[in-house]
């Protein structure tokens, strides 16, 4: 910068304009602009087009389907027991998350549409209450698994214990029907009990007409008849009092119907009324969201499937005499208010015990 300025004061002295040497040229161009480095950069990028992703991407899928597809015939040919299980175990998850993700689907939906339970449609409310089900079964699983290598236990307890331990979507058809007739005969061990707890109670009702009713019904169970529609329905007072409504029960009783509702009787009376209760209600609210619905929109599944809530064992019984049953199941649980839903509870015996030869 000194030499410039020497530079720049000889030439206004001399009048001339000299013209700067390369030295001093360079330093001019370092002092004002500094050194560039190389050539300018070119600010494009060099992606890779669209199409080339796409059709990588896909050639890694079939990749994957293919390699897929050989593990599967390995195991299948090499394997074959453990190749069942693990079919039946990758396709069990794979419809358990499908219901998870439904699940949280309704719930969001009943947050954003600000509604209730029983406000849903039937099926929605179905699957809620049979996820919440499979979910508490899921959970004691876990809970279970969380100790250092208690995992493996837990593989070799599911494999014994399937009824126990796992969810319907984990079961063979030969075991689902099979763990279905299981859970039935339990649930029929505890009619007897029912019978002999109502024929107790006969003598405190207070109505004369009541007691001759309910009389009639027990007996009718015992020589094997179907009570009717209208015999269950003429039992409506004697179960929203005392000593019949859900309020006044005792334990026995308790334990003994939630037993016949596949519920665990090892609880506090207190818990076990009301998880009755609210299993009840579920039920009834069911039942007025299928008559809106109507049941000739079931499958036949479905129609296997709430039978089977309702007290029936419907995997020996054609579809058509499942409707009819639930029909009239139907007819008796919406004549019902919320006070009577004793009797709804009680149905469960009362009007599924010799349905078409069913008791054994």
């Amino acid at each position: 910068m000194a030499l410039s300025r020497v530079w720049w004061a000889r030439a206004t002295f001399w009048g001339s304009a000299v013209t700067p040497g390369p030295f001093v040229t360079r330093r001019l161009q370092l002092g004002c602009s500094g050194l560039v480095w190389g050539a300018p950069r070119s600010s494009k990028l060099h992606l890779i087009p669209k199409a080339d992703v796409k059709s990588l991407v896909s050639y890694v899928v079939d990749k994957t389907k293919v390699i897929h597809e050989k593990y599967h015939r390995f195991l299948g040919r090499n394997f074959p027991r453990f190749y069942v299980m693990y079919t039946i175990f990758m396709k069990g998850f794979r419809m358990l998350w499908a219901d998870a993700k439904k699940a949280r689907r309704i719930k969001a939906n009943m947050w954003k549409q600000n509604i209730k339970f029983h406000q849903l449609s039937y099926r929605d409310m179905e699957h809620l209450r049979q996820f919440s089900r499979d979910v508490t079964k899921c959970i004691f699983i876990g809970i279970i698994s969380i100790p250092p290598f208690a995992n493996y236990l837990v593989f070799l307890l599911m494999y014994f214990f399937p009824r126990q331990l796992l969810v319907r979507h984990f079961w063979t058809p030969k075991q689902q029907t099979e763990f279905l007739d299981i859970y039935h005969t339990l649930q029929r061990q505890s009619h007897p009990e029912i019978l002999t707890c109502l024929e107790m109670t006969i003598p405190a009702i207070s109505d004369a007409g009541l007691r001759w009713h309910l009389t009639e019904v027990c007996n009718k169970i015992h020589h094997g008849t179907q009570p009717a529609v209208n015999d269950i329905l003429a039992l409506r007072e004697c179960f929203s009092n005392r000593p019949l409504d859900m309020n006044h029960l005792q334990t026995l009783q308790l334990k003994a119907l939630s037993r016949a509702m596949l519920l665990t009787p090892h609880l506090p009376p207190f818990l076990l009324r009301s998880r009755l209760k609210n299993h009840t209600t579920v039920i009834h609210q069911l039942d007025k969201a299928l008559a809106k619905l109507g049941i000739g929109e079931l499958t036949a599944q479905e129609v296997k499937s709430a039978c089977y809530l309702r007290g029936l064992n419907s995997t020996h019984i054609a579809e058509e005499r499942c409707r009819t049953w639930l029909g009239e199941w139907l007819q008796i649980s919406c004549s019902l208010k919320e006070a009577e839903l004793s009797l709804l509870l009680h149905n469960v015996v009362l009007f599924s015990t010799n349905y078409l030869g069913t008791r054994r």
